[in-house]
């Protein structure tokens, strides 16, 4: 445990969440769920597509545009036994773009269900691909902790997003307690969805619409977009009592210079659409510190989960932003590539958004945490009041609009 870690007792992050609450399915249409708007002070009952009207035209909406890739996919033994391969991300990890372009083979660190019953050095799936017969080969190489690293062979001139997508399905979230069905290929991803790498869905953005966008940006509403790929560690429940203990996952993003500076103009006016836009703007701040340090923001090495934390200095959003700025720009790059393993918890001083789009989140999750740190205490009286106005609850559910 480092002596910075912030000691809060998980317990205190707790509330009855009865099953019936969990939407098992998204509505019919994305933008008639219900929006709880939070005010600072206030709290009040909208419909989603009334959100154009709560924001002002010097705001600034911050999207993940990951796409949710088909990771799980099953594989039968010569027995019968059937062993499921869920990918999590490439082994390396640094270039998510060319991953999928591959041809031939690619290896992914993966969780694997029965693992005991896979006893062979390797295991076949038929596929056909466009009229093409293509075997798929799958092979145990090592198991670091508690995943495995696992190499993809196959035959005939495609790609492995290709493959992904003729013998993977959708890996919708545990809770759901179902099975993959045809309505998630497209409602468990968002309309503005681009690159490929994340094996759960950004779900904030799942209420919006074409139409919507069209209309905040009519409105005058700026946007800019990050891509942070979402990994299965966003539905890890916090297992220790003291949150100082919980180990958090690391996820890689990607951010452009374009929208840095559009980060930079609209200052003091930032809403993030969910917690994985909120974890990587204020990644970027500390990448930002690094950079005002040491001329160097050193994107090779991730934000540890306590380092921001560490810090007795204060720097502000704009210098954070002035000095990633400058180092991309000294250095003719027109995007960075960096990954965080940030955990924002209460205490944590928010430096780059003023509002936050999100879902409701499980019980005694690091996202329920991350919401405390942006409304303190009264996370406690906004899921009350859901609970008590039939929202419904988690990646399917209804949404929310909360202000500092």
């Amino acid at each position: 445990m480092t002596p910075h870690a912030q000691h809060i007792a998980i317990g205190d992050f707790n509330y009855d969440l009865p099953d019936e609450r969990i939407a098992k399915y998204p509505l019919e249409e994305r933008d008639l769920s219900k929006l709880l708007f939070f005010n600072g002070n206030n709290i009040d009952d909208k419909q989603f597509k009334e959100l154009p009207t709560l924001l002002q035209d010097s705001d600034l909406l911050v999207f993940n545009n990951t796409k949710v890739i088909q990771a799980r996919m099953e594989f039968f033994r010569s027995t019968g036994a059937r062993v499921e391969i869920f990918c999590l991300e490439p082994a390396d990890s640094s270039d998510y773009e060319s991953v999928f372009q591959a041809k031939g083979s690619i290896t992914w660190k993966c969780i694997v269900g029965n693992l005991k019953k896979w006893k062979e050095s390797t295991l076949e799936k038929k596929l056909d691909l466009k009229g093409t017969a293509v075997t798929l080969t799958a092979q145990k190489l090592e198991k670091p902790n508690d995943n495995v690293l696992i190499m993809f062979s196959w035959d005939g001139d495609f790609t492995f997003s290709e493959i992904l997508e003729a013998s993977g399905t959708i890996p919708i979230p545990p809770y759901l307690n179902r099975d993959t069905e045809d309505i998630d290929l497209n409602r468990y991803q968002t309309v503005y969805s681009k690159h490929k790498g994340s094996v759960a869905a950004p779900t904030a953005g799942l209420h919006f619409t074409p139409s919507i966008i069209e209309t905040l940006k009519s409105n005058g509403v700026d946007t800019a977009e990050v891509t942070l790929h979402v990994g299965a560690g966003t539905f890890k429940p916090v297992k220790t009592e003291d949150v100082a203990d919980h180990e958090m996952h690391t996820e890689h993003f990607s951010v452009t210079l374009e929208s840095l500076k559009k980060l930079r103009k609209h200052l003091g006016n930032v809403i993030s659409v969910g917690t994985t836009s909120m974890r990587t703007l204020e990644s970027l701040y500390w990448y930002g510190v690094r950079a005002i340090r040491s001329g160097n923001p050193n994107f090779e090495k991730p934000i540890e989960q306590w380092e921001p934390y560490q810090h007795t200095e204060v720097h502000s959003a704009e210098e954070s932003m002035n000095a990633l700025i400058s180092y991309l720009e000294r250095t003719e790059k027109n995007e960075l590539h960096a990954a965080t393993q940030i955990i924002i918890v209460s205490g944590y001083k928010v430096r780059m958004i003023k509002g936050l789009v999100t879902n409701f989140h499980q019980p005694q999750s690091t996202l329920l945490l991350l919401v405390s740190a942006l409304v303190g205490e009264r996370w406690k009286d906004i899921y009350n009041h859901a609970l008590a106005n039939n929202y419904r609850f988690l990646s399917y559910g209804d949404s929310s609009l909360l202000m500092r």
